[in-house]
């Protein structure tokens, strides 16, 4: 496997899409660094060049992963999140760790952030609910990445109706967080709890609406019924 982060890149500069390149930075606040590809292309590149990378040992694959994500390319970090979700099966509690450095040394824009943790973080989460300890103690990072981590990481969990504990905790520790990227990470883990816990969800945002800040609450109500939203939008 030695050279195939170099095979890697060398197909991902095969499929710059000029297009793409020239508008992937209208999607971001922050610098992002990227090649120009579009998402399904990536997937593609990802899924083809696993079939030879499939075969290793875990620790050699997150190597590859880590390889990739200090490139700062965030179709290389994109890619490195899909290799590390499709060895969950072979996911350890201890992993976590891994997960968690990787948010707090490479992540640096929304998308990476919430491709890592909608699926490689929630799975080791659904798998080793002990570590949904750590998950708390990103609310407290001075790292946004982190913060929006701890709450996006529940986002697939909070759909099937998991953790909601644990999810109100996270929510009430970020409420009055001041960054709009937080906000919206976890109204979005308040919304997609509500696809489960409608009335729980509810019940949140109307005791917290005087002070939880208008981005959150959005995002929460958003799949709820009119009449619920109209409640919640009342001043």
């Amino acid at each position: 496997m030695e050279d195939i982060i170099e095979r890697i890149r060398e197909e991902l500069n095969k499929n710059i899409d000029e297009k793409t390149k020239a508008t992937s930075q209208n999607f971001f606040k922050e610098r992002i660094k990227c090649y120009g590809i579009k998402v399904p292309v990536v997937k593609k590149i990802s899924k083809e060049f696993f079939k030879i990378v499939g075969s290793g040992t875990k620790p050699e694959i997150f190597d590859l992963c880590e390889r990739l994500w200090q490139s700062g390319y965030i179709e290389e970090s994109f890619i490195a999140c899909n290799w590390s979700y499709f060895i969950h099966d072979k996911y350890e509690s201890g992993d976590f760790a891994i997960f968690e450095r990787w948010i707090n040394k490479y992540v640096n824009n929304w998308a990476s952030c919430d491709t890592l943790c909608n699926h490689t973080v929630g799975k080791i989460i659904e798998m080793f609910p002990e570590n949904i300890s750590r998950l708390k103690e990103f609310t407290k990072s001075d790292n946004r990445w982190m913060r929006r981590a701890s709450a996006v990481s529940l986002i697939i969990p909070a759909r099937n109706g998991k953790f909601l504990n644990d999810i109100l905790e996270i929510a009430d520790l970020l409420l009055l967080d001041k960054d709009d990227l937080v906000q919206k990470g976890y109204g979005w883990m308040l919304k997609a709890a509500s696809e489960a816990n409608q009335q729980e969800i509810f019940k949140y945002v109307i005791k917290n609406k005087k002070i939880m800040p208008r981005t959150s609450l959005r995002y929460a109500i958003e799949k709820m019924p009119k009449k619920l939203k109209a409640i919640a939008m009342e001043k």
